[in-house]
């Protein structure tokens, strides 16, 4: 019987209490992490900021900055134990939800070019390439790019998303 029942999935605005626990994934996922600084000034600033609990477990999160009738997804991240089950999918749908409901037409993020889980992702969502960042990302090695991928955010495009 314990099958029949999953721990509940919650999506809960980020705090400055949640922080600690997302930099614990944030340091294990990045070989360039974000600080405690950039999740707390995202989140005193207004930020879109929102984390994903399994059971309580902390499993992912996203920031999202709102400009206008732009949105930018500054970062989406999932555990390394919790990565291919659906959770990224869950967070950016959100995000993209979160955003057109504020009033974005435009979701904007950057992709290094060698992450390709997250380029599959964003383009089973639709987002498309529409540049590129030279030199943007810090590496092991001198610098990487970013490919600037786009979407525009229409009701009926997110009623029909692909399943989580």
């Amino acid at each position: 019987m314990s099958g029949l029942f999953s721990p509940p999935v919650d999506l809960l605005p980020m705090s400055v209490n949640d922080v600690d626990e997302i930099l614990r994934i944030e340091y294990k996922v990045y070989s360039h992490p974000w600080s405690r600084a950039n999740f707390t000034d995202s989140i005193a600033s207004g930020y879109s900021c929102w984390v994903c609990r399994v059971g309580g477990e902390l499993v992912g999160y996203y920031v999202v900055m709102m400009a206008v009738d732009e949105a930018h997804l500054l970062n989406i991240s999932v555990s390394e134990k919790r990565q291919g089950c659906g959770f990224g999918a869950r967070l950016l749908r959100h995000a993209m939800s979160v955003a057109h409901q504020a009033g974005a037409e435009t979701l904007l993020l950057e992709v290094r070019p060698s992450n390709v889980k997250a380029i599959e992702l964003y383009r089973h969502f639709g987002f498309a390439q529409i540049g590129v960042r030279r030199d943007y990302y810090p590496a092991l090695h001198g610098r990487e790019d970013a490919l600037v991928m786009a979407m525009e955010l229409v009701d009926d495009d997110i009623a029909t998303m692909p399943p989580l």
